[in-house]
């Protein structure tokens, strides 16, 4: 068998000097950063959906006819467990994000997860479900209509199912019974965390908060906290003086990165990310192997028998060598359209980026997802 490799021979020069300092893009601080403690708490719960049209959780989910039976106790019925056989039940994990700016008395949103073999949870209704958070203290009760966005029927060995119908939503249906209060006014101190620690960014929000401000308050204390001194006469006015801090705009930094996935072939890279001088070869061979089935026919007034005899087929199939290129200080967008142009696909990208890599031309941050 015949083999030959397909060259893919790209000469990129990359120049001497630092790469450009141009920031990325503009934000306001209020959507690369949020304010220490300010921010929304996870809650959860264990709970019971009932009225369900017989698709609920089948007898090897134990727990929920559990639940049902201690849930008729405290209403004064008597049952035995082991003897409740129903299938408009199902057990679910309720959970729900509680905001800190939120009252007792006000409504949140909550989700509905089968945690059992129920099939779907559609028509069904929450009973009255405590949620915890992480201080194992209950801040919210949820009840109400599961809403679903999609449904399952059929019968018979016959099913159709839009969506996914173990999951859905009761809007308003948590109730508040517990704040999380948190203090703002009267505070002569308060931090900003970014989202993303990065010292540049951090530096870069510091000069625009003194800007916009008009006056030193804020300091980096690390790539990713930014102090904030309060001034005096926003001390009772606190909410004002995060408004001005939050719309304050400033130039965010990224750094070189690509990043790959494997298992789709997708491939993300900066715009800016550059490569060193590299030669690449890289080989690619198709190779197919099949069998045909080929009747023999004995020839007129003969003993012998038709018969059918396999025959083994190879194939190889071999690209044509081909050659690209690219200008000198070429940027790894380049090359990816550089290969793509001559017939390399993702997964041979990929496997080419990771090379380069590996022997130290690509100058930056590579991520496989």
């Amino acid at each position: 068998m015949k083999r030959r490799w397909l060259y893919l021979i790209c000469l990129v020069f990359f120049g001497i000097g630092s790469i450009s300092d141009s920031p990325a893009a503009s934000s306001r601080i209020k959507d690369i950063a949020a304010f220490e403690g300010v921010r929304v708490n996870q809650l959860v719960g264990y709970g019971l959906v009932v009225g369900l049209n017989g698709t609920g959780d089948r007898s090897q989910t134990f727990f929920s006819t559990q639940t049902l039976a201690n849930m008729l106790e405290r209403s004064g019925v008597s049952v035995n467990a082991t003897q409740v056989r129903v299938k408009n039940i199902a057990a679910v994990m309720v959970t729900a994000d509680l905001p800190t700016d939120i009252r007792p008395g006000g409504q949140v949103d909550v989700t509905v997860s089968s945690i059992g073999d129920a099939q779907s949870i559609q028509g069904g209704v929450l009973i009255m479900t405590p949620l915890l958070a992480a201080d194992n203290q209950v801040y919210v009760t949820a009840q109400g209509q599961v809403v679903l966005g999609g449904f399952s029927a059929g019968g018979g060995g016959n099913k159709v199912q839009m969506n996914h119908p173990t999951v859905g939503r009761i809007p308003n249906g948590g109730l508040v019974e517990k704040d999380v209060l948190v203090e703002l006014n009267g505070r002569s101190k308060l931090r900003l965390v970014l989202n993303r620690s990065d010292f540049t960014t951090a530096s870069r929000a510091v000069r625009a908060i003194n800007e916009t401000s008009g006056a030193e308050i804020a300091s980096a204390r690390d790539g990713r906290t930014i102090e904030i001194q309060v001034p005096d006469k926003y001390t009772q006015h606190i909410v004002e003086f995060i408004s001005m801090v939050e719309n304050a705009k400033t130039d965010i930094d990224s750094p070189a990165r690509v990043v790959l996935n494997e298992k789709t072939g997708t491939i993300i890279f900066g715009k800016d990310v550059k490569i060193a001088e590299v030669s690449i070869i890289h080989g690619s061979l198709s190779l197919q192997v099949g069998t045909t089935y080929a009747v023999s026919q004995p020839e007129g007034f003969s003993k012998g028998e038709t018969a059918v005899v396999p025959e083994k087929t190879v194939t190889v199939q071999e690209d044509k060598g081909r050659s690209v290129m690219l200008r000198e200080g070429a940027s790894v967008e380049e090359v990816v359209r550089a290969l793509n142009s001559i017939g390399a696909g993702p997964r041979d990208v990929i496997a080419i980026l990771q090379a380069i890599k590996a022997q130290g031309a690509l100058q930056a941050e590579l991520e496989i997802i």
